[in-house]
């Protein structure tokens, strides 16, 4: 068997979106990976980053924390498992002040 991983690279958007389809007959069980990465402005006084994570539209984690100039950022890891015929919808929303968003990735790799 073949283990899954899915990914969706937002770029520069604020918001990444990934859908996992349901499988037939089988459990999964997945790691979640959510990475944002921002550019902060050395002219700017106070920058902030903020990262909100949602597995199928619940909010499961934020933060928001002070970027750091060149180059600031957020990561989020969990474990999920999701039962036979269940979809999975996870969501990253990031917000700058001060910063802008230089990337925001959603991972979600199969594990035995």
């Amino acid at each position: 068997m073949k283990l899954e991983h899915w990914t969706c690279d937002a770029g520069g958007d604020s918001v990444a979106v990934l859908n996992v389809p349901a499988a037939l007959h089988r459990s999964r069980t997945f790691d979640i990976d959510v990475s944002l990465e921002v550019k902060a402005a050395a002219t700017e006084p106070h920058p902030w980053h903020e990262l909100v994570f949602e597995i199928d539209g619940r909010r499961q984690w934020g933060r928001r924390i002070d970027s750091h100039c060149p180059a600031d950022g957020l990561d989020y890891h969990c474990r999920l498992t999701v039962e036979s015929d269940q979809e999975l919808r996870l969501r990253a929303i990031a917000q700058t002040q001060g910063a802008r968003i230089h990337r925001l990735v959603i991972e979600a790799t199969e594990v035995v």
